[in-house]
C-alpha cells in the first residue's frame, strides 16, 4: 500500500480529470483569473483538495508574492542556440515584449540535462512561468514544468495534452508553397532534406513538401533527413547524390541545412540554379551568404518571439488569449532558384 508520504504528487491533469474540467481551466483557477464560472472554479477547488494538489504558483499566491520572473527553456547545446540565427532572431523577439512588462527573463540550457534539474528549479517557485522553445519527443521533463506553471510553446507541442498554448508558423503550408515553387520553375524530379522527425516543424514541413509533390502528380525523388544544421545538411545532400537518382529541384527544411547542401552540390560540380534549383525555409541571415543567395521561406521568427512572451504575460495577468496563434511564412525569391 502506498502512503500518503511517498505518493507521487497530484498533476494538474489529474485534477482536472477530477474536476471534470480542462487543463486551462485549471490553470485559471489556480492563477486567480476571475474568467472561470463559478462551478466550475468550486470543482477545481474540491479536486485540489481532494487530491492535496498545492502547485508552486498557488503557494506564491497566498503568500502575496510573485516572482515577476519567465524562464525561456531551450532544450538545445550552447553551439546549436548561438549557432543558429533562428534562436537569436526569436530569443529577441521574447526580450523586446518581456522588456516592456514588469518580468525578467532567465535562460535555461537544458540539453544536457535529463530533466531533473532544470525540472526542480522551475517547480521550486524560481519563475512564474515559462517559454519552452525547440522541444524534441525525448523532453519529457518538459511535462513535469507545465504541471507547475503557466507555459508558452514555440511551435506545436510534441505531445498534446489539450489546452496547450504555443505560437508557431503554418509549417505545412510554407513547405508546401516553397515546394510548388520549385515546380513553377519547371522543376520535375524534387528531392528533399527534411528536418528531424522528433520535432513537430521536421514533420510538417516534410508533409507540405510531399503534399505539393502529389499536387503536381510528380514522380518521388530522394529524400534524405537532417537535424537543421550545416552539417547534417551536407551529409544528407551527399546520401541523396550517392542514390544516383537524377534531380533537378530541392527543397530543404531549414537555411542552414540549405547552405550545408549547397556546399556538397558546388564540390560536385552542380549549377545552381541552372542544374538543381534549391529553396530553404528560415528567411535567416544565412540565406544571404550562400552562393548564389538562398531563394526561401520567411518565417517572422522575431513576431513569434514577440507573441509568445505575450501569451504568457497575459496569462499570468489572469486573461484569456488565444490558445493557439499560427503566423504566415512568405517566400523570398533570390538567385537559388
Amino acid at each position: 500500500m502506498i502512503s500518503d508520504q511517498t505518493r507521487a504528487a497530484a498533476t494538474i491533469e489529474e485534477v482536472a480529470a477530477v474536476a471534470g474540467v480542462s487543463r486551462s481551466t485549471v490553470s485559471r483557477v489556480v492563477n486567480g483569473s476571475t474568467a472561470v464560472s463559478p462551478a466550475a472554479a468550486e470543482s477545481v477547488r474540491r479536486a485540489i483538495a481532494e487530491l492535496n494538489y498545492v502547485p508552486n504558483r498557488a503557494a506564491r499566491s497566498l503568500a502575496s508574492r510573485s516572482t515577476l520572473a519567465i524562464a525561456l527553456v531551450v532544450p538545445e547545446d550552447t553551439s546549436r542556440l548561438f549557432g543558429d540565427p533562428f534562436f537569436a532572431s526569436i530569443v529577441s523577439g521574447i526580450n523586446a515584449r518581456i522588456s516592456r512588462s514588469d518580468y525578467v527573463l532567465n535562460l535555461i540550457m537544458a540539453s544536457a540535462d535529463p530533466g531533473d534539474k532544470t525540472a526542480q528549479y522551475v517547480r521550486s517557485g524560481a519563475v512564474d512561468g515559462a517559454i519552452v522553445v525547440s522541444h524534441h519527443t525525448s523532453d519529457t521533463f518538459i511535462d513535469r514544468i507545465a504541471a507547475a506553471v503557466p507555459v508558452v510553446y514555440g511551435g506545436r507541442p510534441v505531445r498534446s495534452r489539450g489546452g496547450d498554448y504555443y505560437v508557431d508558423v503554418d509549417n505545412v503550408a510554407g513547405a508546401r508553397d516553397a515546394t510548388a515553387f520549385l515546380v513553377g520553375r519547371g522543376r520535375t524530379r524534387i528531392a528533399a532534406i527534411t528536418g528531424p522527425p522528433s520535432m513537430p516543424a521536421g514533420v510538417d514541413r516534410a508533409q507540405g513538401y510531399r503534399l505539393a509533390v502529389a499536387d503536381a502528380g510528380l514522380t518521388p525523388a530522394p529524400v534524405a533527413e537532417g537535424d537543421f544544421t550545416v552539417e547534417s545538411g551536407a551529409d544528407a545532400m551527399r546520401e541523396i547524390l550517392a542514390t544516383g537518382e537524377p534531380f533537378d529541384g530541392l527543397f530543404v527544411a531549414s537555411d542552414l541545412m540549405a547552405r550545408g547542401a549547397m556546399q556538397v552540390l558546388a564540390a560536385a560540380g552542380v549549377g545552381i540554379p541552372d542544374e538543381v534549383s534549391v529553396v530553404g525555409f528560415d528567411d535567416s541571415p544565412i540565406a544571404l551568404t550562400t552562393e548564389p543567395q538562398l531563394t526561401t521561406m520567411r518565417q517572422p521568427s522575431f513576431t513569434q518571439g514577440e507573441r509568445m512572451a505575450d501569451v504568457l504575460i497575459a496569462r499570468l495577468a489572469g486573461n484569456e488569449p488565444p490558445e493557439v496563434t499560427i503566423l504566415d511564412t512568405e517566400l523570398i525569391v533570390r538567385g537559388s532558384a
